[in-house]
C-alpha cells in the first residue's frame, strides 16, 4: 500500500540517516501585513498569523495592537515571545526589561535579560536574573545550570560545580548535572576532576536512555577532552562505547577521523556563553518528542543567541519548523550550517528533501545532484535524489540513478539493503519484472527480516497471481515483525481479497484501519471487502469516508464509481475491482 509524498521523504530521511524526526511540509503563504484601524482587528489578525506560523505578520500586527494600547502586558509578553521564537532576539529586549517583574512571563522574560548579561559578560547581573519567583522542575534545571555558567564566568568554578550538584529535583536532573559539572571542570578545572566526572556521566547508560543526545554530547566531549589531553587510545573507546549506544551519529563519526588523524580537537564548550548555550539545547532536544515545538523553539533561540554558530541548535531548529509546516523556514536554517560542520551533509540532504515537497522539484533534483556528484561514495544522496525521482514517478531516472549506486557499492553490505530495494520498486513501476525481482532477492539477502522488503515482494507475487504460499508468508512474517504498520496489515488484508479470501480480508483490514483510520486507500480496501461479504451498507460508509478523506485523483474516481454501482459481480476478474496499489515503498529505520 502506497503512502503519500512527504510521508514518502520523511521515512527516506529517516534511512538515510537523518536523526530529524521532522516532516517537510508545504511553505505557508505569506503576504505583507496591511494596516488596520482598530485594536481587535490588529489583536485577532496577530492571533491568526501567531496560529499559521507566520510570525513576521504575527509581529507586525502585535505592533499595531500595542499602538491602541500601550500597556497592555499580554499583548508584550505575545510580542516579546513572537521576536524570540522568530530569533529577533536583540528586538525582544525592550518588552523582556518591561515584563521582568511580571511572575506568569518572567521565566522567558529575566531568561531574556540573563542571555543578554551573558553576551556582556556580566555574570553576576546574569545570577541576578535567573532567580526566578515561580519554578516548575524544568525552570530549577535550568535557571541553575545556568546560574552555575554565569558563576563559573565570574571566576567561581569551584563553586558553580557544588551548586549545580544541589539542586533539588526528579531523578532526571542527574544526568545534565553531571555533565555540566563536567564541562565546567574541563574549562576551569583540574582536569582531573573533569575526567572523573565525564566518566561517571558515560557509566549511566540508564540515564542516558531517558536524554540520549545529551548523553551522546557527554561522550562527544569526553572524547574532545581526552584527545587534548593527548590520550587518543581512550577517546576513540570512549567514541566505540557512543557507537554501540546509537549508531552512524555523524558528530561521532567526524570526531573519530579528526582523532585518528591527528587534527587539533577544540572543546565543546568553551566558556560560560557556551556551557548556558548547551544546556538549553540540551533541555529543548530532550523535549522535542512532538506537540511542544512552539515551547522548544523559544529554548533554541535563546540557544543561539548565546552560541551564533550552533550547528546542533541549527538543526533541531530547523526539525521544529519542519514539525509546524514550515519548510521554507527550515530551508533558510538548514542554509546556515557551516560547511565545517560534521551535520552540514546532513543538512544538504534535508534541504533538497524540504524543497521537493515545496513542489520545487528542479532546485531539489538539481540541489542533490551535486550532493552525490561531490560525495559519490554517500549512499544517503542516491537515496534522497531517488526519492525525489519517485515523488515525481519519474521512475526510469531513479532507476538510472540506483544503476549507479550499485556500480559504485562493489560490494553491498547489510546497510545497503535500501539501494536495491528502492531500484526493485524503481523497475517494478516501470513493469519491468524480470529486473525489479533480483533486486527486491537481494535486498533480503543482505537483510532477510527487512519487513518493507518482504511485504513489497510477497504482495507483488500475490498480485501477479504467482508463488502464492511464498507471497502470502512472506506479507505474513512483515505484519509480524510490524504490526502495528497499518500499511502493511492492509498489505496482508489486501492479499487476502485477491485470494478471495474475504472473510480474512474483513479481519485484517479492519485492524489497519483501526491503525490508519486518516488513510483513504484502507478505508476504500475496507470497503471493498465489506461489500464481497455482504455488508453493503458499512462498505458505502467506508467509501464515503476514502471519498471525504482526499484521495489520489484515480483512487478517487475509483470509489467515486463504486458509490453509483458497488462492485461488480464475483464473476468478474477481482484483479479490476479496484485500482491497483502497490505496497508501501516507504523505507523503513534501519533495524
Amino acid at each position: 500500500m502506497r503512502q503519500g509524498r512527504a510521508r514518502w521523504l520523511t521515512g527516506l530521511a529517516i534511512v538515510a540517516g537523518m536523526a530529524i524526526s521532522a516532516l517537510p511540509s508545504h511553505a505557508k503563504e505569506t503576504s505583507e501585513p496591511v494596516k488596520i484601524t482598530s485594536f481587535s482587528g490588529a489583536y485577532l489578525a496577530a492571533r491568526i498569523a501567531e496560529g499559521d506560523n507566520d510570525l513576521d505578520s504575527a509581529i507586525a500586527y502585535y505592533k499595531q495592537a500595542l499602538a491602541f494600547a500601550p500597556g497592555d502586558t499580554a499583548l508584550q509578553q505575545s510580542l516579546m515571545l513572537s521576536l524570540i521564537a522568530q530569533g529577533r532576539f536583540e528586538e525582544s529586549l525592550v518588552y523582556a526589561d518591561k515584563l521582568k517583574e511580571v511572575p506568569d512571563v518572567e521565566r522567558f522574560s529575566r531568561m531574556a535579560l540573563a542571555v543578554d548579561s551573558f553576551h556582556k559578560k556580566d555574570f553576576t547581573k546574569a545570577q541576578y536574573w535567573l532567580k526566578l519567583s515561580l519554578e516548575s522542575d524544568l525552570d530549577r534545571l535550568l535557571s541553575g545550570v545556568m546560574s552555575g555558567w554565569a558563576m563559573e564566568g565570574a571566576g567561581e568554578a569551584s563553586g558553580a560545580m557544588a551548586f549545580i550538584d544541589k539542586l533539588q529535583g526528579p531523578d532526571w536532573f542527574g544526568l545534565f548535572k553531571s555533565y555540566h559539572r563536567a564541562l565546567i571542570a574541563d574549562v576551569a578545572g583540574p582536569p582531573e576532576k573533569a575526567d572523573q566526572i565525564y566518566a561517571a556521566t558515560l557509566a549511566d547508560t540508564a540515564a542516558g536512555g531517558a536524554a540520549p543526545e545529551t548523553w551522546m554530547r557527554n561522550a562527544q566531549a569526553y572524547a574532545s577532552f581526552l584527545s587534548r589531553r593527548g590520550d587518543k587510545a581512550k577517546a576513540l573507546s570512549v567514541l566505540d562505547q557512543a557507537e554501540a549506544f546509537a549508531p552512524g551519529k555523524l558528530e561521532i563519526t567526524t570526531l573519530r577521523d579528526r582523532i585518528n588523524k591527528g587534527d587539533k580537537i577544540e572543546p565543546l564548550v568553551a566558556g560560560p556563553s557556551e556551557g548556558a548555550s548547551e544546556i538549553l539545547l540540551d533541555l529543548a532536544t530532550a523535549l522535542n518528542r512532538g506537540g511542544g515545538e512552539p515551547f522548544v523553539r523559544l529554548y533554541l533561540q535563546y540557544a543561539l543567541a548565546l552560541k551564533p554558530n550552533s550547528d546542533a541548535a541549527l538543526v533541531q531548529l530547523a526539525a521544529v519548523a519542519e514539525q509546524l509546516k514550515d519548510g521554507e523556514g527550515a530551508i533558510a536554517l538548514y542554509r546556515r550550517i557551516p560547511n565545517s560542520s560534521p551535520l552540514k551533509e546532513l543538512s544538504d540532504l534535508q534541504l533538497g528533501l524540504n524543497l521537493a515537497d515545496l513542489d520545487r522539484h528542479e532546485e531539489a533534483i538539481a540541489h542533490l545532484k551535486a550532493f552525490v556528484d561531490k560525495h559519490p561514495d554517500d549512499m544517503r544522496g542516491y537515496l534522497a535524489l531517488g526519492g525525489v525521482y519517485s515523488s515525481k514517478e519519474d521512475f526510469r531516472s531513479a532507476a538510472n540513478l540506483y544503476d549507479k549506486a550499485v556500480e559504485v557499492l562493489k560490494t553491498p553490505t547489510s546497510a545497503n539493503w535500501n539501494i536495491f530495494y528502492q531500484r526493485g520498486i524503481s523497475y517494478e513501476r516501470l513493469k519491468e519484472w524480470p529486473k525489479a525481482e533480483p533486486n527486491f532477492r537481494k535486498a533480503l539477502e543482505l537483510l532477510p527480516d527487512q519487513p518493507q522488503v518482504l511485504n513489497y515482494l510477497g504482495y507483488s507475487w500475490v498480485d501477479m497471481n504467482m508463488n502464492l504460499k511464498e507471497g502470502l508468508a512472506m506479507i505474513q512474517k512483515a505484519v509480524d515483525l510490524r504490526p502495528s504498520d497499518g500499511y502493511i496489515v492492509d498489505s496482508l488484508g489486501w492479499a487476502y481479497f485477491r485470494l478471495g479470501r474475504f472473510d480474512d480480508a474483513v479481519r485484517e483490514m479492519e485492524r489497519a484501519v483501526s491503525l490508519k483510520p486518516e488513510d483513504p486507500v484502507l478505508n476504500d480496501h475496507l470497503g471493498d471487502a465489506y461489500w464481497r461479504v455482504g455488508r453493503k451498507l458499512e462498505a458505502t460508509f467506508q467509501w464515503n469516508q476514502a471519498r471525504d478523506l482526499k484521495p489520489d485523483p484515480d483512487v478517487l474516481a475509483a470509489v467515486q464509481q463504486k458509490l453509483l454501482k458497488g462492485l461488480p459481480p464475483i464473476e468478474s476478474n477481482t484483479a479490476q475491482e479496484t485500482p491497483k496499489v502497490k505496497p508501501e515503498p516507504t523505507p523503513a529505520p534501519k533495524g
